[in-house]
């Protein structure tokens, strides 16, 4: 049975990677029915788009973004900065299938802000080439991650995550997550938002911040790379999915997914 969701935010699938998710994301999608699915940057990534790597399952995600499009839900492409190249041609409108560089929607007497984030990145500002070389690395430790979770799995322990622990124990990127997490506050409350949501740091969460000038909401919908996250909000309420595989091996035709939230991240609007 099929959920009912008000609005889905995925963003950081990276198609055309070894280290997306693209099974698990199609069983997500297959999941749910949403109202507006918002696609929040790096969904295809045009710059490792170079190996030539794209397996029908990469193929399958873009086939079930236009098949929600062609029915009832409107499907907004928000572009990043590794599918930056689509900033060419956008705005454009497909039917359904809407392609922006960031989104304003009001709920209620709230205003959300969804972009991707990478325009407040300083790396992607000043050294742009640093940052691709940074991709490439970080592709090749999800790489190396993937055939040791593999490994783990055959010998009955839980799998890790290398980039995870890399973020979380190194000072300098713990910073970063902090610096830009307050930056895209500030501009949020520059510009009267009540809520922001991003992508580009694949960090989900959701919390408050409060600056001198104010508070926001800020949301991350995190990724399909390692955290295999996603925000939804129904009914009046913001929460972060998190796909459990387990949930979806034991599926049948009278199967109903027991929804995964982050409890401690959420809000009501």
């Amino acid at each position: 049975m099929k959920r009912d969701v008000d609005i889905v935010i995925i963003s950081d699938v990276h198609l055309g990677t070894y280290g997306c998710h693209a099974k698990e994301l199609l069983n997500y999608l297959n999941s749910i029915k949403p109202k507006k699915l918002i696609l929040n940057g790096d969904i295809i990534d045009i710059w490792q788009f170079k190996k030539r790597y794209w397996p029908k399952s990469h193929m399958k995600i873009l086939k079930k973004i236009i098949d929600l499009a062609s029915k009832k839900t409107k499907v907004y492409y928000i572009s990043g900065n590794h599918d930056e190249m689509l900033r060419k041609f956008i705005p454009q409108k497909m039917g359904n299938l809407i392609f922006k560089n960031s989104l304003i929607l009001n709920l209620g007497d709230k205003k959300i802000w969804i972009f991707h984030g990478d325009i407040y990145d300083f790396t992607m500002k000043t050294t742009k080439w640093l940052a691709m070389l940074g991709g490439h690395g970080y592709d090749l430790l999800i790489l190396i991650n993937i055939t040791i979770n593999k490994i783990l799995k055959k010998l009955g322990r839980d799998k890790v995550s290398f980039s995870k622990k890399i973020k979380n124990s190194v000072k300098k990127a713990v910073k970063f997550i902090g610096d830009f997490e307050n930056t895209i506050a500030e501009m949020a409350i520059n510009e009267k938002i009540d809520i922001v949501a991003c992508g580009h740091i694949h960090q989900p969460i959701i919390k408050k911040i409060e600056t001198k000038n104010g508070n926001v909401i800020y949301m991350n919908s995190g990724d399909w790379i390692e955290n295999l996250t996603s925000i939804e909000f129904h009914k009046g309420v913001f929460y972060i999915y998190k796909y459990d595989e387990k949930e979806f091996e034991s599926q049948n035709e009278d199967f109903e997914l027991n929804v995964f939230k982050y409890e401690d991240f959420k809000i009501e609007v």
